[in-house]
C-alpha cells in the first residue's frame, strides 16, 4: 500500500480494522482505509465484494460488527443516533438510480431534505434549488417543474445530485453513478463529479464498474478484494501495480473469477 505523509495528518475518513457480516457471510474482513480529504477516491472491486456496504456504513446506515470508522477525529461507531442525524447533514448520498420521489416535480425533490432539516424562507430555498440545479448544468427554468419520468436518465441523476449538493455536504458519497447510463451520459456525470469536487472542496468516495470514468474521476484508487483493500494509491500507482489482482481488474479479463496467482 501506498504511503502519503500527509494524509496521516489530515484525516478527513479513516477506517481502522473493520469487520462487518450478513449472517454467516463475512463481508469487511478487516478494513483499513484512509479518505484523502477534498479528493475523490474510487473505491473499485467485483459486483457483491462489499462496496457498497463500505460507503453504507460511512453514512452510518450500516454499523460495523468491529472495528472503528473516524470522520474528522470522530468515531462514528459510537455516535448516539441524535449524533449520527447531525453528521448526516454533512454527508451526500447519490444512489444508483439518483432515488427521486416519483410523486414529486423537480422542485420539491430537491426542496425535501431542506424543509426536513433546515428552517429557511421561501427566497432562500428557491435561491439554493436554483443554484444546485445550475452547478450540474441543468436550466432551472426549463426543468423546475417536471416530473422524474419526464427526464431522461443522465437529468435524473443530476437532479438527484443537485439535491445531494443542495445542504452544502462536506462529503458526497456516489454508489454507482453512471450506471445505466449511455456513454455521452456517462461523460457528462463523471466531469460533473470532477467540477463539484474542484468547486465545493468536498471530500468524495465513488465506487463503480465503470473503470475509465472512474480515472477521470477520482484522485485516489482503492482495490477490495476478499473483503480487504489489498492497495491504494494515485492513478499511477494503481495502473503501474504488480497485483495480479488488480492487473486481471483493470485488463476487464474474462478468464474466470479474479484470484491470487
Amino acid at each position: 500500500m501506498q504511503e502519503f505523509g500527509y494524509i496521516n495528518k489530515y484525516k478527513m475518513i479513516r477506517f481502522e480494522n473493520v469487520y462487518k457480516s450478513f449472517g454467516e457471510r463475512e463481508i469487511l474482513k478487516g478494513i483499513n482505509l484512509i479518505i484523502v480529504p477534498n479528493k475523490t477516491t474510487v473505491i473499485f472491486g467485483v459486483s457483491g465484494g462489499g462496496k457498497s456496504t463500505i460507503i453504507k456504513h460511512i453514512v452510518g446506515l450500516l454499523k460495523p460488527d468491529s472495528g472503528k470508522i473516524f470522520i474528522n477525529n470522530f468515531d462514528i461507531t459510537l455516535a448516539t443516533d441524535r449524533e449520527m442525524r447531525e453528521l448526516r447533514k454533512k454527508i451526500g448520498f447519490l444512489f444508483q438510480s439518483g432515488a427521486l420521489f416519483d410523486s414529486m416535480n423537480v422542485f420539491d425533490n430537491i426542496a425535501f431534505p431542506m424543509r426536513e432539516h433546515l428552517d429557511v424562507s421561501k427566497k432562500q430555498l428557491e435561491y439554493s434549488i436554483y443554484s444546485s440545479l445550475e452547478l450540474v448544468g441543468l436550466k432551472p427554468d426549463e426543468i423546475i417543474n417536471l416530473f422524474p419520468h419526464e427526464l431522461s436518465g443522465g437529468m435524473r441523476k443530476r437532479v438527484g445530485l443537485a439535491r445531494t449538493i443542495v445542504m452544502k455536504p462536506a462529503i458526497i458519497l456516489y454508489d454507482e453513478p453512471t450506471s445505466g447510463l449511455d456513454p455521452v451520459s456517462s461523460n457528462l456525470i463523471t466531469d460533473m463529479i470532477r467540477t463539484l469536487q474542484h468547486e465545493l472542496r468536498v471530500t468524495s468516495v465513488l465506487i463503480s464498474h465503470d473503470i475509465a470514468e472512474s480515472f477521470k474521476s477520482g484522485d485516489y484508487f482503492a482495490m477490495l478484494f476478499e473483503g480487504k483493500i489489498i492497495d491504494y494509491g494515485n492513478e499511477y500507482f494503481f495502473k503501474s501495480s504488480l497485483s495480479p489482482v488488480i492487473r486481471q481488474f483493470l485488463s476487464g479479463s474474462s478468464r474466470g473469477p479474479i484470484k491470487f496467482r
